[in-house]
């Protein structure tokens, strides 16, 4: 359907307005607040401490832009895809069970989208998993956004007990759990006025982390993470949703002395500590190299510094989709793999 005259118009002060706070720094007038008013929605305004910032949503949003497949994929669990405008920036396929709400949301990029793609879609809250899509280098960053009337919200795993200066994936203070996870669903679904969703959706994730891990216990088993890159491989530190899956059976990450997310550790370094099992990225994006699994699979059995590792030798792979070594809800997939997996091996009780 064509775009309304008043639409138009709407863009293209967003647009103007997103031009202006970038020139100037972030200049301009606060919108005027939301009150709890006469013909206020029940339940509404809701108030959130998020990342820092105090976020305040005055209706629940009907337009609503998802700028990660991480935060998709928890609103589309929620059953929320007819509030999503688009979404963007993707790994894998979507999970299962959520296919067919996802062909109704439209994509906006496989990476990520220019400011000006977002706000054409005159969004009413915008929602992402990573400090970076929000930050510097971003799509935009939360304060042009939010000068905007635009409400932002980022997930609370990429920032609680989280240092994310620098160039890098950032570095864990504090070991990440899955209370963090919870915690951004029933956050989303307060937003969305749809709070017992939530909490059925965490009753369900926290159901299948049990199910999954009865009766295991993989002490003694070494492990190694590898999400993307051949020539300088981006290998899982301590305390991330890797650290979550590791806990959880009760195994030992090689590279649990480092916590950085994602460091860069040459393959001499991981023959040293040669792991029992790898742990390795299905990813379908071609922003690196080998992001496929059979890709980084040839690529372990052919290298001299790696085809001699006792995992190789005895092919102890066991795969994972990217968004599941993310910290989302998939990291309940991650538990669920990894345990199916060293149970296979005959590494777990």
């Amino acid at each position: 359907m064509p775009p309304t005259a008043s639409t138009v118009r709407r863009t293209a002060l967003l647009l103007a307005g997103l031009v202006l706070l970038t020139a100037c720094g972030g200049g301009g007038n606060e919108p005027a607040a939301g009150t709890a008013g006469d013909g206020a929605p029940a339940g509404f305004p809701v108030t959130l401490k998020n990342c820092g910032r105090t976020v305040t949503v005055d209706a629940a949003p009907r337009h609503a832009v998802s700028l990660n497949q991480g935060s998709t994929e928890i609103l589309l669990s929620l059953g929320l895809a007819d509030r999503l405008a688009s979404t963007a920036t993707w790994t894998d396929p979507v999970m299962k069970g959520l296919e067919k709400d996802e062909s109704t949301v439209p994509r906006l990029a496989e990476n990520q989208p220019s400011s000006e793609k977002v706000l054409a879609e005159e969004p009413d809250f915008v929602t992402a998993s990573f400090e970076s899509t929000l930050g510097k280098g971003g799509v935009a960053s939360r304060d042009q956004f939010e000068k905007l009337g635009v409400p932002t919200y980022l997930s609370p795993s990429d920032c609680a007990g989280k240092d994310n200066t620098g160039s890098s994936d950032g570095s864990r203070t504090e070991t990440l759990t899955m209370d963090a996870v919870y915690g951004e669903v029933r956050d989303l679904a307060k937003v969305f006025g749809v709070p017992e969703r939530g909490e059925k959706l965490v009753a369900s994730l926290r159901g299948r982390i049990d199910k999954a891990t009865a009766g295991i216990d993989a002490s003694g088993t070494t492990m190694l993470y590898w999400f993307a890159n051949a020539e300088a491989p981006y290998l899982a530190g301590c305390c991330g949703a890797p650290g979550i899956i590791t806990e959880e059976l009760g195994a030992k990450n090689v590279f649990d002395d480092t916590h950085e997310e994602w460091p860069q550790i040459n393959w001499e370094t991981v023959a040293d500590r040669n792991p029992d099992v790898l742990v390795i990225g299905d990813l379908t994006r071609k922003s690196q190299t080998a992001e496929s699994a059979a890709k980084k699979i040839a690529f372990l059995e052919s290298n001299p510094a790696t085809k001699n590792l006792d995992a190789v030798k005895h092919k102890r792979y066991v795969l994972l989709s990217g968004q599941a070594m993310n910290p989302t809800i998939r990291t309940v997939e991650g538990v669920e793999r990894v345990a199916a997996g060293l149970r296979s091996f005959g590494l777990a009780g």
